[in-house]
This record gives structure tokens, C-alpha cells and sequence, in this order.
């Protein structure tokens, strides 16, 4: 969701704090007096943003009087940085440590490091309040020197100068830091500032480090093609845009198609440049992806991808789901995932439970069954730092490299203004879904249009667009509609409904999280269809439902033996539904009071893991950093030989 994850045209929602004032330096005769200035409010429509272009593109000058010994070095030395490293970067040569020194990593090396002060407008945009450094160009990562603990008490001694006898005349303080590093194919430069986030000054710069192979074939992750289970899709990023292949199964090939996308492909407005277009943008590569064909469902093989020219991945053994009609499917569900740093760093946008939950199910794909995996929007949350995709696919590959990664579009993938979303927010930085069509390409019917349906084992999941028309008589709509009318339901008992904005939430932030218009439209359908499950994410927590139609339970759950909640849909009454956007972005809580509908409500980091049967559903909400159940329940149906209303009326 984040912050501005709900509403029609928000045109005052844009506010960004600037502190003018001189920048300190790190060495120093004598003390410069604090940053001194006034704290100003921007706030107004995009128009009151007129003089951004000028105002935010004023360079700040250098620091005063920098130290003379100041040295950069990498723990890479002049080697070329691998696909993914930890590189500890020492500075030394301090004359005298101050707490508003620190150090960012850019990418690429010539980019700005100049001070913008309006910079922060590109990252409150996109919801993200932190103090964040304001240079004219996104910086990947940034720390404090502060983060080596023995530096402000100059533990780490050193001696800039010595006199004839040896004797230091010029006694010096140093900091070490870690940085994570993946490839994400431009050279990086590590950079010396001072005067802190608001007001920096350059010191000093490394030098430019590049990758030693900016073209190698990363982050492959897979998707279903569709419900037979015979063929899966792969996809990786490369530096290279020529045809890679993809070798599988013990001597089969695909060769890939290319795609990239531009800067003239992300999304603006006239006075104000979108993240993705200008403060943000970072060039993708190129993205490569190829079909497996003449598999078998609920079968296990190898694939390695690449190419002679460009070096290959490490083979990588990956099962696929089991075919439509089957008995059984496992599956993690969850959503508003994104992705933290893996060291000290501040970055743009941090989801803190990330980590924990990517941990937590490559945990439970080593030690149980999962068929798939269903991540149900606000995918990377780059929303137009485009460099982060690259450490999202990084996060996720142990996991979508070896079973299906299905996705759904949400509202930091796609909304902006005047791009046709449902919602004209600026929560996706400007991208409006290039980069996550891109990177996730699904089995819809043609781009912009990401929704679609399939079948696993025995379930018919519905996956839909809540950022596109949903509207009576819109394309999506109809589409739905007619999907829904079409299960056979004696090939897949359950229907499960998948989107990102929710139905139903107690939640109550700044801005509401469900659209009445949005439910009033598309929850008929739902109830008229009998599906029995719906998912939802954007709200930061996990709740579940009674059987909800129009607000009202319709029917309540009983204890089973096991006294786990169950549903008898052997007498239908309407959906469950359950919210699972616990995947990473920092929590929402819960009003002391819950809602009538509302039966559980668990506001924790984790993922919901479902095992479905022909007459037996079981979800269960798992916290990912103990692994405990939280919360489960039970949905039962009898054998069904419901046939597809189509069918009924051809007969």
C-alpha cells in the first residue's frame, strides 16, 4: 500500500522538508556554526512545483578545507567487482570526526553528486517520509561513518604526517563500512560527504569499480504458462541484449526474447519529473525470457541460462505445479513484499519484514512441499528507483528460481497520474507498470491488461488488476465474468480470488483502504459464482473474515476436532476473505474494536501457506520469524461436479 496507497486525484499530498544552510566539512581549523536556515513546507498541486527543474539542480559547493590525508579504499582493491560481494570500505585520514559525515554508494560513476534540496520530493512522492540523502541523482545506498562504532572516539587511529624523527604530527581517525553489492551491471563509485543528508559536501571519491562481468545472466525466476503444467516461463536479466538460451531437462533448449524499456517509457507529468524519469532512473539491461516446453507436472528437473559469450548461471533444480484436475496443491501466498538492505544502509523505501519472510518460506520449500508461490502486488516497491529491482530479484531468486512466482499487479507497480489507473496516486514513481510487466511477464492477453487465470492442481485461481477499470461493462469486468461462469468445477472444486486492494479491512489509516465503489462493482460477482476464497494484500497485516457478503456474515466458522476454525461449503453462503500484506512493508495494527466480519487479526510479519485437496482447504498464517501458526482455518466442500454455466446453458 504506503503511504498514499487509496484515493482519487490527491493534488496536496506532496510535501517535502528543505533545510538550507552551509555544509560542514570534515577537517577543519575551527569549528563552522551548525547549519543554520529555516524549515520550509512545500505543499500544493503538482503546479506549485513549477521551479523544481531550476531551484533543485542549484549545485552546493564542496567542503571547506577537507582534510589533506583523505584516502577511500576498497576491500576489492583494483579487481572487478563480482556478481555479488560485500565490500568493506575504509576511510581514513579524519582530522577530526564529525557525526554528519558519510559515505554513499553511486551508480553510475559519473552521476551527480551535487546537493539538490528538493530531491526529497522524489521520495515523499512515493510515500517514503525517511530522511534520506538529497543529492541530484539517487544514490543506492548510503551510511554514516557513525556506523563503525570506534569513530567518533577516533578508536581507529592512524598518522597523516610524520616529522623527520618519525613522530606523527598529524594524528588521523578512520571508519570502516560494509556495503552490499549485487550486479546490477553499471560501475559504482564510493563517495565521502559531509554536512549530512540535507546539506552534503563532497570530500572525497573512490573511483569509479566496475563489475567484472556486466553482462552475466542474473536473477532467473519462473511463472506458469499455463494450467496443463507442461511448460514454465523463465526469466533473467542480463547486460547483454543479444539471445541467450535457457538448457533444461537434460538436453533440452530455448532460446530467449529480449526486451528492455527506456526512460521515455516511464511515466511524467509537465512540471514535475517522475522518479523513474529523471532523479531515479537506472538502466535495466536487458530482460530475457524463455519457455521450457515438454515437461511434466509435479516433476523435478535442472536448467542453467546464459550463453558462451556471456558465462552461465549455476544449474538450478526447480519443480513444476501440478496440472489442472490433480488432487492436491501447496502453495505461500502473501503480498507488499519489497526488499531491505543486507548491511548498515539507508536506502529508499526499506521493508523491514522482507528479509524474514523470504527466509522463512526458502525455509519451508527445504523442508515441505510448495507447489507455487503467489505474490499478490507491491512487488519491489522501487516505485522509480529503478536500481532496486535488481536487489529484489536478488532477494527472491532462492525462491522463484525454483518453483512457480505468480504475481499480481498493485499500486506501487502502476499508479500514476494520467496513465489510466483506477487511481491517479504517484505511487509507482513514474514506472505504471513497464518495469514490473517487464520483469514478471504473466499469462495475460496482451500488456497494460494484467490479469489473468489458471489452474493448479485443484484449485482455479482468478488473478486480477484492482489499479485497472474493474467497473460493470469494462473490459476487466467482462473478462471476469466470464471467467468465473467458466470452472468446471469437477476438475477445480475451489475458486480462489486474487487482487491487492481489499474488500474488507479494519484497518483505518490516513486514507481509507477499501473503495466502496470498487467492492460495490466486483462483489457480486464473488457471491454469484461461489468462490470460496479471496486474497487480498495492501493492507500491512493479515485479517480473515467470516463468510462476508455486502458487510454481513452470511455464514460463521465451527471448531473441527482439531478445534481449527472451519467452513462448510457444502451449504454455501459467500467468500472468505483474508488479507496477507504482511510480506515486508512495516506493519499496520488494528483498532481495539474489530468489525463484525472480522474473525482474526494478526498484525506480524509472515505468509499464509495453503494446502488444498478436492473437498479439503487448509490456510494457516505463518509468522516468518518464529515460523508459528498464528492463525488457521479450514474451508470443506463435497465431491463436486458443478459444470461451468457456459455448459449448463449449451445444454
Amino acid at each position: 500500500m504506503g503511504f498514499f496507497g487509496f484515493g482519487a486525484a490527491l493534488p496536496g499530498v506532496l510535501a517535502l522538508v528543505v533545510v538550507a544552510g552551509q555544509c560542514a566539512a570534515v577537517s577543519r581549523s575551527a569549528p563552522l556554526p551548525p547549519p543554520a536556515g529555516t524549515t520550509t513546507l512545500l505543499h500544493g498541486s503538482y503546479a506549485g512545483k513549477s521551479e523544481f527543474r531550476t531551484v533543485n539542480r542549484k549545485q552546493l559547493d564542496s567542503c571547506l578545507s577537507p582534510s589533506p590525508y583523505l584516502a577511500i579504499n576498497v576491500s576489492t582493491g583494483e579487481a572487478p567487482l563480482p556478481d555479488e560481494a560485500f565490500v568493506k570500505v575504509t576511510v581514513s585520514g579524519v582530522l577530526k570526526p564529525d557525526d554528519s559525515d558519510w559515505v554513499a554508494m553511486i551508480t553510475p560513476s559519473n552521476s551527480s553528486v551535487s546537493g539538490c534540496p528538493l530531491s526529497g520530493v522524489n521520495y515523499v512522492e512515493t510515500g517514503d517520509l525517511a530522511n534520506l540523502p538529497l543529492l541530484c541523482h539517487y544514490p543506492v545506498k548510503a551510511q554514516y561513518l557513525t556506523s563503525d562504532p570506534g569513530y567518533m572516539g577516533c578508536k581507529n587511529a592512524g598518522c597523516g604526517k610524520r616529522d623527520p624523527s618519525s613522530a606523527c604530527k598529524a594524528r588521523t581517525c578512520a571508519a570502516t563500512l560494509t556495503f552490499h553489492v549485487v550486479n546490477f551491471r553499471t560501475d559504482v563509485e564510493f563517495v565521502l560527504f559531509s554536512g549530512g543528508f540535507k546539506t552534503p559536501c563532497v570530500l572525497k571519491r573512490s573511483g569509479a569499480l566496475r563489475f567484472a562481468n556486466p553482462a552475466s545472466p542474473l536473477y532467473g525466476h519462473l511463472s506458469s504458462t499455463d494450467s496443463n503444467a507442461t511448460s514454465m516461463r523463465l526469466t533473467w536479466v542480463s547486460g547483454d541484449g543479444r539471445p541467450q538460451q535457457v538448457q533444461y531437462a537434460g538436453g533440452k533448449s530455448a532460446t530467449s526474447q529480449v526486451a528492455t524499456f527506456t526512460q521515455k517509457d516511464m511515466c511524467s507529468i509537465n512540471v514535475l519529473p517522475s522518479p523513474a524519469k529523471d532523479f531515479g532512473w537506472h538502466d535495466p539491461g536487458y530482460i530475457h525470457s524463455a519457455v521450457m516446453t515438454g515437461l511434466q507436472p509435479s516433476q523435478s528437473y535442472t536448467y542453467r541460462y546464459g550463453s558462451d559469450s556471456v558465462g552461465w548461471s549455476d544449474t538450478t533444480k526447480f519443480r513444476t505445479p501440478p496440472a489442472a484436475g490433480s488432487d492436491e496443491l501447496s502453495f505461500v501466498i502473501y503480498g507488499d513484499m519489497g526488499k531491505a538492505p543486507l548491511d548498515p544502509s539507508v536506502e529508499h523505501y526499506i521493508q523491514p519484514g522482507s528479509i524474514s519472510v523470504a527466509k522463512a518460506v526458502a525455509k519451508e520449500m527445504q523442508i515441505g512441499k510448495v507447489d507455487s508461490i503467489f505474490h499478490i502486488g507491491d512487488i519491489s516497491y522501487a516505485t522509480g528507483f529503478l536500481v532496486e529491482w535488481d536487489f529484489f530479484l536478488h532477494l527472491i531468486t532462492p525462491l522463484a528460481s525454483q518453483v512457480s512466482y505468480m504475481t499480481a499487479i498493485g499500486n506501487h507497480e502502476r499508479d500514476y497520474a494520467d496513465s489510466g489507473s483506477v487511481y491517479v496516486t504517484p505511487d509507482s514513481g513514474g514506472e505504471c507498470g513497464v518495469a514490473y510487466e517487464s520483469y514478471f511477464p504473466m499469462p495475460t492477453a496482451s500488456k497494460d491488461k494484467p490479469w489473468y487465470s489458471i489452474e493448479q492442481g485443484s484449485v482455479h485461481f482468478i488473478v486480477m488488476s484492482t489499479e485497472h477499470e474493474w467497473s460493470e461493462k469494462s473490459e476487466q469486468y467482462d473478462w471476469m465474468d466470464e471467467d468465473l461462469s467458466s470452472v468446471d468445477r469437477s476438475r477445480t472444486p475451489w475458486v480462489v480470488f486474487i487482487g491487492h486492494r481489499p474488500m474488507y479491512s479494519s484497518h483505518g489509516g490516513i486514507l481509507p483502504n477499501v473503495d466502496n465503489n470498487f467492492v460495490a462493482s466486483v462483489e457480486p460477482l464473488l457471491l454469484e459464482n461461489q468462490v470460496d476464497l479471496v486474497f487480498f494484500g495492501h493492507v500491512h497485516n493479515y485479517e480473515r473474515t467470516c463468510a462476508v457478503y455486502q458487510g454481513k456474515c452470511n455464514g460463521m466458522p465451527k471448531k473441527d476436532g482439531n478445534g481449527i476454525d472451519t467452513y462448510d461449503n457444502r451449504n454455501y453462503t459467500a467468500p472468505v476473505h483474508a488479507i496477507v500484506g504482511a510480506g515486508g512493508f512495516s506493519l499496520d495494527g488494528f483498532p481495539r474494536n474489530g468489525e463484525s466480519w472480522s474473525i482474526s487479526r494478526v498484525s506480524e510479519f509472515g505468509y499464509a501457506r495453503v494446502q488444498a485437496t478436492r473437498t479439503d482447504m487448509l490456510v494457516q498464517f505463518v509468522n516468518s520469524s518464529t515460523m508459528a501458526v498464528r492463525d488457521q482455518f479450514r474451508i470443506v466442500r463435497g465431491a463436486s461436479a458443478k459444470k461451468p454455466r457456459s455448459l449448463i446453458i449449451q445444454q
